[in-house]
């Protein structure tokens, strides 16, 4: 049996001969990785690694803009080509954060032309975006090949058609739901008419007509094309055209599909999906008319995603198609389709991984008897047994029930039950839901995950700081009894990462709990909770590591910090916070 000193000694000359490797060669081996998490953990291993992964990283996701500036990921990683950069609070999707609150991509694409001219990839979520940004990117990176808008806002068409006009090596064009102002839809014919390269194009969410011309003609030119996702305006008998020309996609979003057709048009649609026997995902089908969606049939046996979120199908419309979609593994829906049509979901997609249920009308009266309950989660549940991700919007739920689709589906890591009426008990108990939410933190040991709703008590706080030692994303709303229920947040879940709540009792004690927890942590987000300004300088006074910003309304006390929003930082302060945004 070998001594302590003898292992140690061991281990140092293992390391040795591990770091011997030539730079060149641990480069070559650290590229295999893919993980941001794994490079970042064999940076760690000794200096060797770091300055190996450090040269060797191209690649780079900045979750929080203002958590780190450009100038120090320039020091860090000289070499990058690709980017991912978040920026606003999730709850900015609620109008929760106001519209120049910051995030500005601009300071950071100034710095990237002089460091990284090379910069291929940009892939922007929540981030304020100009079109003088978009003209800049456009003229500043001449290998620029994908650009991917998500959840931004502040820029017009007149952007759009700066990157088409310049970006000769485009690959992927990905513009989804932001905040676009339509000047026009010309902005299709920048792209010049020796242009080929795309392979990616998304333009689902902007209103306005494009040129159907250009576009026909780019996807003709376009040979790789494997992504197409049109908008509404371009009706079914255009894009049986652009089907035509690109044959080989992989994913679809089709336009409008309620124009008329006759009988040989239908037949010629028909056949032209026959023919794309590639197609995984199709979304889109605004506006459907059911008696055209046999047209799809032929394309279904090989769907994995079906986004019919801006489909308003009935029961039976659902059922006939998923019918023959047997390998469907994602399948978004509104909850036009009723209990009856999850039913139908359970009985024809048991490979089901991923379900979403959107409310078709959020802001009807909640009395009114329509939409999905724990009826239709129950019996779908029963059929997918490999569900590990849902999100579900409903108007009642129970305990039982919601015990019952964990026990039948015990591998979610994503559990978002979003109830829509604030406070709703169980409707046929009228207990609160704590033993909802008890039974998936219990049974789902996977969970990274969880919102939660409904009328619940400290209770399931306590159950969530107990058993959910894999969380990492916690969303509360409406509910809680006192700050006893975030201290156990805080004090359990030691992979927490991002808590986000609003409307809920906590208050100074509660966020003064997390002083230890919220360097782990990326981000706290408190809204209309019971918190001082006081206690946020406390807190900002012993963490001075983190930034705590305080956004103030023009009705609020000025004693009260009705929006908080807490983050971890090597960056300091921001500079470009606007004065309603209060730094401490």
């Amino acid at each position: 049996m070998c001594s302590k000193k003898s292992k140690h000694s061991s281990n140092s000359e293992t390391l040795q001969k591990i770091s011997s490797f030539p730079d060149e060669v641990l480069e070559k081996v650290l590229g295999f990785l893919e993980s941001h998490k794994d490079r970042s953990s064999v940076s760690l291993v000794c200096k060797d690694w770091y300055n190996a992964e450090r040269w060797s990283r191209t690649h780079i996701f900045i979750g929080n803009c203002y958590a780190v500036t450009p100038e120090i990921v320039a020091r860090r990683f000289p070499k990058i080509r690709s980017v991912i950069l978040k920026g606003k609070p999730r709850f900015s999707d609620f109008n929760l954060v106001p519209e120049d609150w910051g995030a500005y991509i601009h300071p950071w694409l100034l710095f990237f032309a002089k460091v990284y001219p090379f910069l291929e990839e940009l892939r922007l979520k929540r981030m304020r975006v100009s079109d003088e940004s978009l003209e800049f990117l456009s003229l500043s990176f001449p290998n620029f090949k994908r650009i991917s808008l998500l959840s931004c806002d502040g820029f017009s068409t007149d952007g759009l058609a700066a990157i088409a006009s310049n970006c000769k090596n485009l690959v992927e064009f990905d513009i989804q739901e932001n905040g676009i102002e339509d000047r026009n839809g010309d902005w299709l014919c920048g792209f010049p008419e020796s242009f080929t390269s795309l392979e990616i194009l998304n333009f689902s969410n902007i209103h306005t007509k494009v040129c159907f011309p250009s576009l026909e003609k780019l996807v003709a030119r376009c040979k790789s094309l494997r992504v197409l996702k049109v908008n509404k305006n371009v009706d079914l008998e255009q894009l049986q055209r652009l089907l035509v020309k690109a044959p080989h996609l992989t994913q679809l979003g089709t336009g409008s599909f309620s124009q008329e057709l006759q009988p040989s048009q239908f037949a010629s649609l028909e056949s032209i999906f026959n023919n794309n026997c590639n197609l995984q995902t199709v979304s889109g089908l605004w506006e459907v008319n059911p008696v055209y969606l046999p047209v799809l049939y032929p394309a279904c046996a090989g769907l994995t995603f079906l986004n019919l979120s801006d489909a308003a199908l009935q029961c039976d419309e659902l059922a006939q198609l998923l019918v023959h979609c047997p390998n469907l593994r994602r399948l978004w829906v509104l909850d036009t389709v009723g209990d009856e049509g999850l039913e139908a979901v359970g009985s024809s997609c048991p490979l089901l991984e991923e379900l979403r249920v959107f409310p078709a009308s959020p802001f009807e009266d909640a009395d009114i008897a329509h939409g999905v309950t724990e009826t239709g989660f129950v019996a779908l549940s029963y059929g997918c047994p490999k569900l590990h991700y849902v999100l579900y919007f409903c108007r009642q739920m129970t305990n039982e029930a919601v015990a019952t689709i964990v026990r039948n589906c015990p591998d979610f890591t994503h559990f978002r039950l979003c109830i829509m009426n604030p406070g709703q008990p169980d409707h046929l108990t009228n207990e609160p839901m704590d033993e909802a939410f008890g039974s998936v933190v219990k049974s789902c040991k996977k969970l990274r995950r969880l919102a939660v709703s409904g009328l619940l008590t400290d209770l399931t706080f306590e159950y969530i700081g107990k058993y959910a030692k894999n969380l990492e994303t916690l969303s509360v709303a409406f509910a809680g009894s006192s700050d006893l229920g975030m201290k156990c947040v805080l004090a359990g879940c030691p992979k927490l990462r991002r808590l986000e709540i609003r409307d809920c009792p906590f208050g100074n004690s509660a966020l003064l709990s997390g002083l230890e927890k919220y360097e782990s942590m990326r981000s706290l987000w408190m809204s209309a909770c019971n918190v001082t300004m006081s206690a946020c300088k406390l807190l900002a006074k012993e963490m001075p590591r983190l930034n705590v910003e305080v956004i103030k309304d023009e009705d609020t006390d000025d004693c009260q910090a009705n929006k908080v929003y807490v983050y971890r930082t090597v960056a300091g302060p921001r500079k470009d916070a606007p004065p309603f945004v209060v730094t401490l």
